[in-house]
């Protein structure tokens, strides 16, 4: 009898084994996926600061595409270039372009744009009688008349309160982790 017990238990070996590797295998293959997913193709970021507020908010949490082509007005998380950080920001001069603002109002290459993501808070400015963004031109702040080739220039919604492009120039093309697809948390 003892010797049937071992038989048994020798010939059920590898069926535990084939069971085992039946679940191994698409574990593996989901941990990949997700891995290369996340590498390639979306990630999850989550926004620090108050710099692109009323769009985003401290703590919200967005995905972004990698895959996407960066168009004007586009948000985008990007490396930092003045710390060891990521930030996010709206492209707002793509190469070739020459950005101003004049009281409150933003030109592309001489055409006025509206920008209605500023709209609340340029209105609390205006009632106040205060521009929310500083007029600028861009090679006042960069030096440059035009963004660069594989460039960008990006300032954030909440002009007051943003260290964006106005401070530190233009961003690389290859420093942009990706364009915010949609924002999942919280759900409001």
């Amino acid at each position: 009898m003892m010797g049937d017990e071992k038989m048994e238990e020798v010939k059920n070996k590898p069926s535990k084994m084939k069971e085992l590797m039946s679940w191994v295998w698409p574990i593996l293959i989901a941990i990949i996926v997700a891995v290369g997913v996340r590498q390639f193709l979306f990630a999850p970021v989550t926004v620090k600061g108050e710099s692109m507020e009323n769009t985003y908010h401290d703590n919200d949490r967005v995905i972004i595409s990698k895959l996407s082509k960066i168009e004007r007005f586009d948000v985008v998380v990007f490396e930092s270039p003045v710390e060891d950080d990521h930030y996010i920001k709206r492209v707002i001069g793509l190469p070739g372009d020459h950005v101003e603002v004049k009281n409150d109002e933003l030109f592309i290459n001489g055409k006025k744009y509206d920008e209605p993501y500023e709209s609340d808070h340029v209105k609390d400015y205006k009632a106040d009688g205060l521009n929310f963004t500083e007029d600028f031109k861009m090679e006042d702040v960069t030096g440059e008349k035009v963004v660069p080739e594989d460039s960008y220039f990006v300032l954030g919604d909440n002009r007051q309160n943003s260290s964006d492009g106005r401070d530190y120039g233009f961003i690389k093309k290859s420093a942009i982790s990706g364009v915010v697809a949609f924002k999942f948390f919280p759900w409001n």
